[in-house]
């Protein structure tokens, strides 16, 4: 057994009907490459059954202590059956990109059995008619809840089910997995009770490393070496009201090339900031469309993975945040690349001031069953429509492989992210690079954004 950490349990508390928190990916794939030059589903499974023991997530599932009076556990799922997890369907004919993306958005709107391991592979055939990419290719959507995994963390179960050649060899190591009887309620709760004896001390101990950081903090904005303009509220928008159950997906590919060259155009700039300006510049021209742009900035929340060269194989969650304006108030694409480019250096130092790390041991001290409370009552309420919201959107970077992948000898040939929506927080952005290329997917309510292909054609011009 595992207990999972303040930051990973929260994704569970945070969890309504309305808003499943899983992320995923959509990749694509040329059958072409396997041997014989097809796929079949039957060989995907054997693949995949073959490729469990990578990842520990594969077989972990969620016990919950009774009345969440503490934090739930993981364990090795003693009635782990892979068929369950793998599913397979097909699209109609044509087999086009709006297809795929309207089935990929029905897939991410459904929440995931919670007394199961959180992961589900949907293989979609019948990708025949999508611009780029060869007929008869094949989509793995996948889902994992938050709880196990982050964008970094998630890298482990990726190179799980990916070879850097069509071969399929089979893993070398031995599967030694060994399933976990489920703990009584006796058990649970007795470690409840050890684990709140302790919390007054974790409460210390993080207030204590916090404490330098703030004053930290405090020295550099006399100084003016920061700036604090940027903490106060967002704008409200369509984007920070309360979420429906159904979703929109869409995705934009770049080339890793031009994005560089736009970087290179302000100094100093990342090849983030620039993505930050696209997002902020397709934001601007989709809310003008609707007569609807603040006239202050929109601001987007961005994941800062913490974790350390030790905890590479972490489960779970090991990250902080910075929030930066995207420039929505400003018309010229390259203006807008400076200020981004000058907000997210300020907010990287004032972050680093405090300490990221420090930042996300706070998570560690939620109150368990006051956050499930707190969460469904939130939704239950529509708090979410009373209040500013702290950042408009979120962006979140998932570095990818540089050289080709292969799933069951099929060549990836794209890859797209997905994310979670939660009231008051209606899009997110996640940005997946692959070779040669840089795609801006989103997931979003489907009554916030019922034109997804207008903001993807915004965020294209």
């Amino acid at each position: 057994m595992q207990q999972l950490s303040g930051q990973d349990a929260s994704f569970v508390y945070l969890e309504t009907p309305h808003t499943p928190m899983h992320i995923g990916s959509v990749g694509i794939y040329d059958p072409s490459t396997a041997p014989g030059g097809f796929v079949r589903f039957k060989d995907i499974l054997r693949f995949i059954e073959q490729r469990l023991p990578g990842a520990r997530s594969f077989r972990q599932r969620l016990v919950r202590v009774p009345f969440d009076l503490d934090h739930p556990y993981w364990i090795e799922d003693p009635e782990f059956d892979i068929e369950f997890h793998v599913r397979h369907i097909a699209l109609p004919k044509p087999g086009d990109w709006r297809q795929l993306c309207i089935q990929v958005a029905r897939l991410h709107a459904r929440p995931m059995d919670l007394t199961k391991p959180l992961w589900e592979f949907t293989i979609v055939e019948g990708l025949d008619n999508i611009e780029g990419i060869p007929p008869g290719c094949f989509a793995l959507v996948s889902k994992v809840h938050h709880a196990a995994i982050d964008g970094m963390s998630g890298v482990e179960m990726s190179a799980a089910v990916h070879d850097l050649d069509p071969d399929m060899k089979p893993p070398v190591a031995k599967d030694e997995w060994k399933p976990e009887p489920m703990p009584s309620t006796a058990d649970l709760i007795a470690r409840s009770y050890v684990n709140s004896v302790k919390q007054p001390m974790r409460w210390m101990e993080t207030v204590g490393r916090s404490l330098p950081g703030i004053g930290r903090l405090a020295a550099q904005a006399a100084k003016g070496e920061v700036s604090l303009n940027n903490s106060r509220m967002a704008p409200k928008t369509r984007f920070n009201n309360k979420v429906g159950p159904h979703r929109a997906f869409d995705a934009v590919p770049f080339k890793l090339a031009d994005i560089r060259a736009i970087k290179d155009a302000v100094p100093g700039a990342t090849v983030n900031d620039v993505i930050l300006s696209i997002v902020g510049g397709g934001l601007r021209q989709y809310l003008l469309d609707k007569k609807e742009l603040p006239k202050e900035s929109l601001t987007a929340m961005a994941p800062i993975s913490v974790r350390g060269e030790n905890e590479k194989d972490a489960l779970g969650n090991l990250v902080s945040a910075m929030v930066v304006p995207l420039g929505t108030n400003i018309a010229d694409p390259l203006e807008r690349l400076r200020q981004v480019h000058d907000a997210a250096v300020n907010s990287k130092a004032m972050t680093n001031a405090v300490g990221a790390r420090t930042l996300a041991d706070y998570s560690q001290l939620i109150p368990s069953g006051l956050a499930g409370l707190a969460a469904r009552l939130y939704t239950r309420v529509g708090a979410a429509n009373a209040h500013s919201p702290i950042y408009n959107t979120v962006v979140t970077n998932v570095p990818g492989s540089r050289v080709p992948l292969y799933f069951c000898g099929a060549k990836m040939v794209a890859m797209y992210g997905t994310g979670p929506v939660f009231d008051g927080m209606a899009m997110i952005n996640p940005i997946y690079s692959y070779g040669d290329t840089i795609a801006i997917s989103f997931t979003a309510d489907r009554d916030v954004l019922p034109d997804a292909e207008n903001y993807a054609a915004a965020l294209r011009e």
